[in-house]
């Protein structure tokens, strides 16, 4: 673990920081462009949280955020240097783990008829700008991995994370009690 003793360096003033291998790059690279998004997205869901979640997601998305730390560690090092350092990495486990609660969410809240718009309850806004977080950061790593090799499993996680989050706004409107605010493609 991580051990920080003073949280400023002064290294970072040249417009660089360093990654978990010791190695130097630009802090707009879009590897640390990756990181950082998803640092944002994990503080979404921090918001999300904060402003109270129907028990189900609260206890679900604290494990989430710890493995966004992992999947941030998995982004913060390069595929060659992960076995050295023995990294915390995303793993197909992690993957399924989202898919089991997409499903079980899923069965709960039904299949959509029509297209949901951001809103209803305040937690459920706010896990729908968690999700829209979560594709931004999405598309950095896939942007990442076309220039530089990424973890097998990174783009998956985020790529189910997102759906999860869409499940669970309609999920916590319906704990709510909350009509899922629907597109009027007539107006």
């Amino acid at each position: 673990m991580p051990r920080l003793t003073k949280l400023y360096t002064r290294k970072g003033d040249d417009g660089t920081t360093g990654l978990g291998g010791g190695q130097r790059v630009p802090k707009d690279s879009l590897r640390v462009n990756a990181i950082g998004l998803v640092d944002e997205l994990n503080s979404q869901i921090g918001v999300a949280l904060a402003h109270g979640l129907s028990p189900r997601l609260a206890e679900a998305l604290p494990i989430i955020q710890n493995e966004l730390f992992h999947l941030g560690s998995d982004l913060c090092f390069l595929e060659e240097d992960k076995a050295e350092f023995k990294a915390p990495l995303i793993e197909a486990r992690h993957v399924e783990r989202l898919e089991d609660l997409i499903d079980e969410l899923n069965a709960e809240v039904g299949p959509l008829e029509n297209f949901v718009l951001p809103g209803g309850a305040v937690g459920a806004a706010h896990l729908h700008v968690a999700r829209t977080a979560c594709r931004t950061a999405e598309r950095e790593v896939i942007a990442l991995s076309r220039m530089e090799a990424v973890g097998p499993f990174v783009a998956a996680y985020l790529n189910r994370l997102s759906d999860l989050l869409f499940d669970m706004a309609r999920y916590e409107n319906k704990q709510r009690g909350m009509p899922e605010p629907l597109w009027d493609e007539l107006a």
